[in-house]
């Protein structure tokens, strides 16, 4: 394996990079934080194989024992879905995580700070962090929206998840310079939906499209930002539209009821969210990230043919 300024290279991960082969980063909180065991490691090994199923190597990131890892092996993996106490990394924790021998899953912050570092271009994860409602009185918003703006990599993602303040998220990622486009489509997506109900700008119909940008931005030059690709949902793998804006409108009425304000408003959406539709947004959620893994592999595999 190879040690990057204290960085752990996979063996794979690290031959795949210097061969100019594709790699896909992908991140670990879906395996530590997002579902269920055993589901979780099963969902991270089928995640794993639909990049390989692409002809891409995949490097799951994670920090253990205060070495942050880009690729993980079989035992590395199930210690970040099984270990109990395995914390959630944003970029600004792995200084301190590092420091204090600490292991943590990589949100998409971290993970696409490491996996630039690795040299690995391309990252598909499910669905970004953005502005959260109540920005006037709170100022919350999402780490990765900064980051992302001096980040230079491609991130394969469903849009941001529909019970943020997508128009203010899409100004906000305008304001910093990142660019968004949407593929397939004319439309934003909402991640657990298909449209957020909000436009983008440009399209990208093929891998190949989305290489062809990838090479400008370098031949451009400039900030070095990230590049998202906003993949929708499949139509028929979506949350019911009108399902979701049912239990959107009475959750936020019971936030205004329950005085539930701040910073409180975001996970308390999202759990009546996971409730509420019986588990149909969890299966929304895998169908996106499954649908965004198998296209970053594409994407991959069409950057680094020269």
């Amino acid at each position: 394996m190879l040690v990057v300024s204290d960085v752990v290279v996979s063996d794979e991960v690290q031959a795949a990079v210097a061969d100019r082969r594709p790699v896909v980063a992908l991140e670990s909180t879906i395996i530590a934080h997002g579902l269920p065991r055993p589901r979780n490691l099963q969902v991270a090994g089928e995640l794993e194989e639909a990049v390989r199923a692409e002809g891409a190597v995949p490097a799951t990131i994670a920090v253990l024992d205060g070495r942050p890892h880009v690729g993980l092996d079989k035992e590395q993996l199930e210690r970040v879905a099984n270990e109990d106490g395995i914390r959630k990394l944003g970029h600004r924790d792995l200084a301190l995580a590092v420091a204090a021998g600490a292991s943590g899953a990589t949100t998409v912050s971290a993970t696409a700070l490491l996996a630039a570092r690795a040299g690995v271009r391309v990252f598909a994860t499910g669905g970004l962090g953005g502005v959260h409602r109540e920005w006037t009185v709170t100022q919350d918003e999402s780490a990765d929206l900064g980051l992302l703006a001096r980040t230079r990599i491609t991130v394969v993602c469903a849009g941001v998840k529909s019970i943020l303040d997508v128009a203010a998220t899409l100004q906000r990622l305008e304001t910093l310079g990142v660019a968004v486009a949407g593929y397939g489509t004319d439309r934003f997506p909402g991640f657990y939906l298909t449209d957020s109900g909000h436009p983008v700008d440009w399209t990208l119909r093929t891998p190949g499209e989305v290489a062809a940008v990838m090479r400008a931005q370098d031949a451009v030059g400039g900030p070095e930002s990230a590049l998202l690709v906003a993949n929708p949902v499949p139509e028929a793998e979506q949350l019911d539209p009108a399902l979701h804006a049912r239990v959107l409108a009475e959750a936020l009425e019971a936030c205004a009821e329950g005085g539930i304000t701040g910073q409180a408003v975001t996970p308390f959406l999202l759990d009546q969210l996971v409730r509420r539709t019986e588990g149909a947004s969890l299966s929304a959620n895998l169908a996106a990230v499954r649908g965004n893994v198998r296209l970053a592999g594409r994407i991959a595999a069409a950057w680094v043919e020269r």
